[in-house]
């Protein structure tokens, strides 16, 4: 059996994620669940959270690709579940609609970039997912859609806030109070979609596209990133730069890398990086 490319085990995923390796210091997490369009019930969601948590602390690991199987990348919470938990015998702390004690990808603020290869359909929770994915591929039948209004419920698993930062106050609303379902092609347009392919390329173009990221840096990613979330999430430029510029660049100057990025550029080398200390 060949030896795994990380420094510690990943956690259990028996029911709804395979993991893989598709490139150094990349992981690929393919839901799957094809015959409920991987739909996540809470057991899926537990799951995802231990994965986040163990890439954010795999020193191995610098970026993230999510995807699906069949013709779904996923179509959100799974309804049956949440109807259960509706029952009036059922208990109110229970209900899907309470705050989870996991952290969906929704509203996951983490250290490392993850990027989304949308296969297919991503619907409620699914496009909710793809809307806090630092990069999001998508194959040209992909859709989106935010059906929750249709369903007498509402999207409030992170998606909302961020739409609006994302696509505008206008086309947000168009797209969560409709709930029509919304092409790869708008989406692109719409700037929620950074590359449309043919879904024979899709895996392929994410992983080129996090191969990019993961040659630089492990502390230079984790601090990019870090300054581009805080500027999206206070929406204060000055006071977005001063916070990344007093924690993680901080901490970056500290550390070797930054000291051999410059050494290898001097000598007209490629670096070689050590583990983060970020």
């Amino acid at each position: 059996m060949a030896s795994l490319p990380t420094t510690t085990p990943p956690p259990p995923t028996p029911t709804f994620l395979l993991l893989s390796y598709p490139a150094p210091r990349v992981l690929l997490i393919t839901m799957n669940r094809p015959k409920d369009l991987n739909c996540m019930n809470t057991t899926a969601q537990w799951e995802m959270d231990a994965v986040w948590k163990w890439l954010d602390a795999e020193p191995n690991l610098s970026v993230a690709i999510i995807t699906g199987t069949g013709r779904a990348f996923s179509a959100g919470a799974d309804l049956k579940e949440w109807n259960s938990s509706m029952d009036a015998d059922a208990d109110p702390n229970s209900r899907m609609g309470n705050a989870p004690a996991f952290t969906p990808l929704s509203r996951r603020l983490g250290k490392k970039p993850v990027i989304a290869a949308v296969n297919g359909l991503a619907m409620g929770g699914g496009t909710e997912f793809i809307v806090n994915c630092d990069l999001v591929v998508a194959a040209e039948e992909a859709y989106f859609g935010l059906p929750e209004v249709k369903r007498g419920i509402s999207p409030i698993g992170g998606a909302l806030p961020r739409l609006i930062r994302t696509i505008g106050l206008q086309r947000a609303s168009e797209f969560a109070l409709t709930g029509r379902n919304v092409t790869a092609k708008e989406a692109l347009a719409w700037g929620l979609v950074n590359k449309v392919v043919p879904k024979s390329e899709l895996v392929a173009e994410a992983v080129k596209y996090a191969t990019a990221i993961a040659v630089n840096s492990p502390d230079a990613i984790i601090c990019t990133r870090a300054g581009i979330r805080q500027g999206w999430e206070t929406a204060a430029v000055e006071e977005a730069v001063g916070i990344t510029m007093d924690r993680e660049f901080a901490e970056l100057q500290k550390g070797e890398n930054i000291l051999e990025g410059l050494k290898a550029f001097s000598e007209k080398r490629s670096p070689v990086w050590k583990a983060s200390r970020l």
